[in-house]
C-alpha cells in the first residue's frame, strides 16, 4: 500500500500562482511515474501532469508553458507549480503514484481560481 498527502491548494486570483506538493509513503520504493489530475465539477477526471522516474513529462494542453512539474525521487515527492492561473482551472487536483501495475490517488486538493 502507498499512502499519498497532498497540499497546497486554496483560493487565488486570476493570474496569480500555487504550488501542490505530494508525499508518497508506505510500499513507495518501486514508483514509477508520478503527477497530478484534476476535476472540476461536472466534469471527468482529466490529466494534469506526470513525469516518470527518468524524467520524461507530460502535459495537458491546456496546462503547457503554465504548470510545471517536479519530483524528488529519493524522498518521493511530486510538485505542481502553478502559475498563470485562471478560472478553468478550478478543480479538486489529485496526486497519483503507479507502483508495479497499481496506480494510487490521493485525496485531492481544491484549488479556487476566483476574484
Amino acid at each position: 500500500q502507498v499512502q499519498l498527502v497532498e497540499s497546497g491548494g486554496g483560493l487565488v486570483q486570476p493570474g496569480g500562482s500555487l504550488r501542490l506538493s505530494c508525499a508518497a509513503s508506505g510500499s513507495s520504493s518501486s514508483i514509477n511515474a508520478m503527477g497530478w489530475y484534476r476535476q472540476a465539477p461536472g466534469k471527468q477526471r482529466e490529466l494534469v501532469a506526470t513525469m516518470t522516474g527518468g524524467g520524461r513529462t507530460n502535459y495537458a494542453d491546456s496546462v503547457k508553458g503554465r504548470f510545471t512539474i517536479s519530483r524528488d525521487n529519493a524522498k518521493n515527492t511530486v510538485s505542481l507549480q502553478m502559475n498563470r492561473l485562471n478560472v478553468e482551472d478550478t478543480a479538486v487536483y489529485y496526486c497519483t503514484v503507479i507502483v508495479a501495475v497499481t496506480t494510487y490517488w490521493g485525496q485531492g486538493t481544491q484549488v479556487t481560481v476566483s476574484s
